[in-house]
């Protein structure tokens, strides 16, 4: 009850404050923002959303696909089949788990495929937002298949590892293992992986290199070097991170972001991005998603057990450690996930916002925030309805960001 007498409490604030919009030296901030959002025409405000509604969508069937693979896999008894294979390959228990896992996520990379195609290349094409080829998009995907047998099969080894030590108590250490392959993942992937996709060389312009430092080293970021992510030869987005651990912080910003935008815009996305490292937002992730973890493999202990009572024998599934009870074990955890995407987004939204405020502080660059919110409105829908903000965005729309910025500069600025 406290909470929405609070989530209250905010709503009439919040209509408070658009309702005296107007600043005391003149400056309108509701102008000011339908000032941007008018700047995009009605055909471009058409297709951008009609790609993020087609994206909300995709959640949905991507879920139903797996889902349906999973069922797939377990009536067919193919699943079993390809866990009696690892055992007739070999008597070692974690080698066993390796061979199943590399079966199980080739194939459910080849049954994803048209999916993902669909998806990843043929409508990023048909919106305008790839440059690529369809070569150089199978090339990544090999690279990305590569990196998940690896990392997929170690993880599934190391659960199922913790599933057969501990009977009684697997669902808490599954869950410490998980987290444990998040946490590198998250740490080490943006310094060690994703050069694997992506070409990162110094950024040598001091008119672009010179005001990002002096901003990192305002705000404690020991950097001294700038990289710059060949992005465009994928896609038309502008992004940038700042990323690492332990000596490994890296300041990254595609070159979509150096080529298309202003140096306050420029700064702006920086200032933001530092803003995520400087309040440590990846460990506040790790956190919740860690959470969400341990109570997500509570549910997966209950699910898993109770539909092997009824239906095990028909799937060939004895035991909660046989090998063959994956695709069970995912459809449970993807059906976790799924019900909890408001929860998630929400979450993660209001860290993007944290992100928000600290960007602006930082750069002072309010105009360059709401420029650069403009171009990423060409793939998230400007301004969606309260309940699809709520539900789909994992970051404030572009509507909420411009007026962010407007406000911003209505209190901060002497004469906006």
């Amino acid at each position: 009850m406290r909470f929405f007498k609070m989530l209250l409490l905010g709503c009439i604030v919040a209509t408070a404050l658009c309702g005296h919009a107007q600043d005391r030296s003149g400056f309108d901030v509701e102008k000011a923002t339908r000032a941007y959002l008018d700047r995009m025409t009605p055909a471009e405000k058409a297709r951008s959303n009609a790609y993020f509604e087609g994206n909300e969508w995709l959640q949905l069937w991507s879920f139903l696909f797996e889902a349906g693979t999973a069922i797939l896999l377990l009536e067919t008894r193919l699943s079993a089949r390809m866990r009696d294979q690892a055992q007739r390959l070999s008597r070692f228990k974690p080698v066993q788990s390796l061979l199943y896992g590399m079966q199980f996520i080739l194939l459910m990379t080849l049954l994803a495929f048209p999916l993902d195609a669909y998806a990843d290349f043929f409508r990023e094409h048909q919106y305008g937002m790839s440059n690529q080829h369809f070569g150089g998009w199978m090339h990544d995907r090999l690279i990305e298949l590569l990196v998940n047998l690896v990392v997929g099969s170690l993880l599934l080894m190391a659960l199922f590892g913790v599933v057969r030590r501990l009977r009684n108590t697997w669902h808490v250490w599954g869950a410490v293992v998980s987290v444990t392959f998040m946490i590198i993942f998250v740490t080490l992937g943006p310094v060690y992986i994703a050069p694997l996709l992506n070409k990162y060389t110094l950024l040598s312009d001091p008119k672009v290199v010179d005001p990002i430092l002096r901003l990192a080293r305002a705000n404690g970021i020991q950097s001294d070097k700038v990289y710059e992510m060949d992005a465009s030869k994928q896609t038309k987005r502008v992004s940038a991170n700042v990323s690492g651990f332990l000596g490994t912080t890296r300041i990254t910003l595609n070159d979509n972001l150096i080529n298309r935008c202003t140096l306050p815009e420029v700064e702006a996305v920086m200032a933001h991005e530092m803003g995520h490292y400087v309040l440590n937002h990846a460990f506040k992730i790790i956190l919740f998603f860690s959470i969400l973890f341990v109570v997500g493999f509570v549910w997966l202990r209950f699910a898993c057990l109770g539909l092997l009572r009824r239906f095990g024998a028909r799937w060939r599934i004895a035991r909660i450690d046989d090998l063959a009870v994956t695709p069970l074990a995912i459809l449970a955890f993807s059906a976790y996930l799924f019900i909890l995407t408001p929860l998630t987004n929400t979450f993660i939204r209001s860290i993007e916002m944290e992100a928000d405020m600290f960007g602006l502080n930082a750069a002072r660059q309010p105009d360059g925030f709401a420029e650069a919110a403009l171009k990423l409105g060409e793939y998230r829908k400007m301004e969606p309805g309260p309940v699809e903000e709520w539900i789909f965005f994992d970051h404030p729309s572009g509507a909420t960001r411009i007026r962010t910025a407007m406000r911003w500069k209505a209190d901060n600025l002497p004469s906006p």
